[in-house]
């Protein structure tokens, strides 16, 4: 009888390499990826962040983060160097095919008005008080798994209204809204991003981010246009879908529908209009510099590597920069799999929505802890 074969594990998520290896590192500006990485560093001593499923440490950042709280750099030599000198760079394996997937998002920045008028109709909303976050160990049998989020009821938690039922007003009543748009697609995009900043027709500046959701599942707008044959899927864009909202203002709720999910905001303030809203890993957000990751498999404060040599849409370069992990979000799932944060307004919306390209993702890691994930890669494979 020939001898069994032992099936091959599948491949573990980081190979080692030098910072030689990574293209364009010594052309980068590391000085602004400094700045972004110092104020998760800040956050950090005050409250630790969850260790990713791959296995970056938290506590393994602690004599980094100590020493960026600590230290000034000059310039991105001396920025490059800080790097250089804590850190490893480690290649992250896609999960699927050769390279793994970036895309943008952005904070928009819209007019608003603190009262409903005959212009202003669409609400932004505050969390519901029957609102309430869920578990496995509060979660009743046969509520879907997937639910984070559930309607408190006097039989116990059932699934929550969904979009259609919130924008038919299952909420009314109940002085929910934080503030009032003429513009529904813009509501939604809101929603998409997350946060937005909005500029009062009472003369204030405020911004909304997110606060809690409904809970179904995320349901894209350009996925169901690309199933009803409206758009070719490889034409889906934001500005691609805003477009074909404008032309088929009728059909809004038709698509936008589909989506059940809802989100709701907290207002929150402006206190540095160059830095984007405080984000998943409890900092303000860093254009260019931040990055949303997939907060299950990887540690917030986690400086990358993304070489994505097809993305021009940042500066008509190659896009190669160091970011830092900050967000996350439901559709960044995967360990080279990266949503890349643009900025505050419309030239940002610009460059985010067009953003969907293949990157490699590198990941730096404390040096004293790269022997050991790497060792595990090559056990693996």
């Amino acid at each position: 009888m020939p001898e069994a074969r032992v099936p091959e594990s599948p491949p573990g998520p980081f190979r080692r390499v030098g910072f030689g290896a990574l293209p364009g590192w010594q052309d980068d500006d590391q000085l602004t990826a400094f700045a972004a990485f110092r104020r998760s560093a800040e956050h950090a001593g005050k409250k630790p962040y969850r260790t990713g499923a791959l296995g970056i440490r938290f506590e393994a950042f602690a004599d980094t983060y100590d020493a960026a709280r600590t230290v000034s750099p000059a310039n991105r030599i001396e920025a490059r160097a800080f790097f250089e000198r804590h850190f490893a760079p480690l290649h992250v394996r896609p999960d699927h095919g050769d390279h793994g997937l970036v895309t943008g998002f952005y904070e928009p920045q819209v007019e608003a008005s603190p009262v409903r008028t005959a212009r202003f109709t669409v609400p932004l909303l505050a969390r519901p008080s029957d609102l309430v976050d869920i578990d496995d160990a509060n979660r009743p049998p046969g509520l879907d798994p997937y639910l984070a989020f559930a309607r408190v009821t006097s039989q116990g938690p059932v699934e929550y209204h969904d979009r259609a039922a919130i924008e038919g007003g299952v909420l009314a009543g109940q002085d929910l809204e934080i503030a009032w748009l003429a513009d529904k697609v813009d509501a939604f995009f809101i929603h998409v991003q997350g946060a937005a900043r909005l500029a009062m027709t009472d003369g204030r500046s405020i911004r909304v981010t997110y606060a809690a959701k409904s809970g179904q599942r995320f349901t894209g707008p350009g996925g169901v246009l690309a199933g009803l044959g409206e758009i070719p899927l490889a034409e889906v864009t934001m500005q691609s879908i805003r477009a074909w909202f404008r032309c088929n203002p009728q059909r809004v709720d038709e698509i936008l529908w589909r989506n059940r999910s809802y989100i709701f905001f907290r207002e929150a303030s402006v206190d540095d209009p160059a830095l984007g809203p405080v984000a998943a890993a409890k900092v303000p957000l860093t254009p260019g510099r931040s990055v949303a990751v997939d907060r299950l498999l990887h540690t917030f404060g986690t400086p990358f590597y993304i070489d994505a040599p097809d993305l021009l849409a940042f500066g008509q370069k190659p896009f190669r920069r160091l970011m830092i992990a900050q967000d996350t979000g439901s559709a960044i799932v995967g360990a080279a799999r990266g949503d890349l944060f643009a900025g505050s307004g419309d030239a940002a919306g610009e460059i985010a929505g067009v953003v969907r390209h293949r990157a490699d993702f590198y990941a730096l890691v404390p040096r004293q802890i790269a022997d050991h994930l790497s060792s595990v890669t090559d056990a693996m494979t």
